[in-house]
């Protein structure tokens, strides 16, 4: 009962599935040319007779022997084909066992068996380890020559008998290491295969993660940077627009909740593109020390709404360059974030965004006078608190490195800050972005 087949390049399947079809055919073949000669060979007796009834019962041996083989294939066949759960491999000694016993009785009892000894050479060398298939073929091969020998009631073996069994044994010995090496070497490539699928699968599930990983990060950003920001605003202008109304200062608390809904409406456009994956609102309408500009003007109207006196001002230095959407929406972003922790924690008076082109590189920096902080506290490398803040120096920094840029953050208690973004313009071979 051989193992299954491995699944190798379709030429050595096809090889390997010729050889166990010839293998099975030779078997049954010689099996049944046995039976007929044992019938049929000139001189039989009939069934009447004791040497008629001996020459049935060795018959009905060798079905025995046909019905036990072909049970074995089967089993083995719908096994690794799926069709079973039973698994017969680890019997297959076992049944090589029966299967070579029931053909010693037979030889023993005619020498026409002596040939389906050649098929049994095969699987010997198949399902035995080398050096216990060799010496059973050798035991194999001397009952084959003592049946022909006893068969021709010679005195003693002629050289014929001798020569015929063991160069028989020799080829099915050769033809049979052949098998196996080509049987090893198809087990190696499918074994191969099935690493090579596994590992691909494996990629493909990385890949798949680091996907949603990614996407949740950029997802994370732009919410922080846009939405989180803008509602922010919100409530706080809210607030200031609720004491407008208490105080009966109409005026005001109109001012103040159209600027609700300006703010409103521009993070229902800011929502509504990152979700599609595009630009930032503001790049698609104007230039990016334009919205810079904008952007200023309207941290100075939420800081008044607050009743802050909060000055904001924009800076362009050296000539602007066309830049890669992605580099406009990482410097936008990074003022967005920098100029809503002026609002909300700094106290600042003043808060100056500059945008620099300065041949290589482009640089933002924003800077005010606040209260400053401690770097070290709050950098990129320390987590977000539980209540979600605490995250836009970590994003801003997830973002300069994917354009290869770097931060720095420069502040201390009571010193103001300054937030300095530097992305390179020229890539790792020097080629202009």
């Amino acid at each position: 009962m051989p193992a299954a087949d491995p699944q190798t390049t379709p030429s050595g399947a096809a090889i390997l599935r010729f050889l166990r079809v010839t293998l099975h055919t030779g078997f049954a073949g010689l099996l049944l040319v046995a039976i007929l000669r044992l019938h049929f060979a000139a001189g039989a007796p009939d069934g009447g007779t004791p040497a008629g009834a001996l020459r049935f019962a060795w018959s009905a041996l060798a079905v025995a022997l046909a019905v036990v083989y072909l049970a074995g294939t089967l089993l083995e066949k719908r096994y690794d084909a799926g069709r079973s759960s039973f698994n017969p491999h680890p019997y297959a000694v076992l049944w090589l066992g029966l299967v070579t016993a029931l053909w010693g009785i037979l030889l023993a009892g005619s020498a026409e068996f002596s040939w389906v000894a050649f098929p049994l050479f095969f699987l010997h060398l198949h399902v035995l380890p080398r050096r216990f298939a060799l010496v059973t073929i050798a035991v194999m091969t001397t009952a084959v020559v003592a049946s022909q020998w006893v068969a021709s009631g010679l005195s003693a073996p002629t050289l014929p008998m001798v020569l015929g069994p063991a160069l028989g044994a020799g080829f099915a010995v050769v033809t049979g290491l052949a098998y196996r090496a080509l049987y090893l070497e198809g087990e190696a490539q499918r074994l191969a295969a099935d690493e090579l699928r596994r590992t691909r699968a494996e990629l493909a599930r990385t890949q798949h993660e680091a996907g949603v990983v990614a996407e949740r990060e950029r997802l994370a950003r732009e919410i922080h940077d846009t939405l989180a920001q803008g509602l922010s605003s919100i409530v706080l202008v809210a607030r200031a627009a609720e004491k407008s109304l208490a105080s009966g200062d109409l005026a005001a608390a109109a001012e103040r909740f159209a600027l609700v809904q300006q703010t409103a409406s521009e993070n229902l456009s800011e929502a509504r593109s990152f979700v599609r994956g595009l630009t930032a609102p503001r790049l698609q309408e104007s230039s990016l020390p334009e919205s810079l500009q904008r952007l200023c003007g309207e941290t100075e109207t939420l800081a008044a709404a607050r009743g802050e006196g909060l000055r904001c001002r924009f800076e362009l230095v050296g000539h602007p360059a066309e830049l890669p959407p992605q580099y406009s929406v990482t410097l936008l972003r990074a003022a967005q974030a920098s100029l809503a922790n002026v609002r909300l924690h700094a106290k600042a008076r003043t808060a100056v965004v500059t945008l620099a082109f300065l041949g290589d590189e482009v640089t933002l920096d924003v800077y005010d006078d606040g209260t400053g902080f401690a770097p070290e506290a709050s950098g990129p490398g320390v987590a977000a608190r539980a209540d979600g803040s605490g995250f836009g120096l970590r994003s801003l920094a997830a973002r300069v490195a994917e354009l290869n840029g770097s931060l720095e953050v420069e502040s201390a208690p009571g010193e103001g800050t300054v937030v300095a973004v530097r992305l390179p313009l020229t890539g790792p071979a020097g080629e202009r972005r």
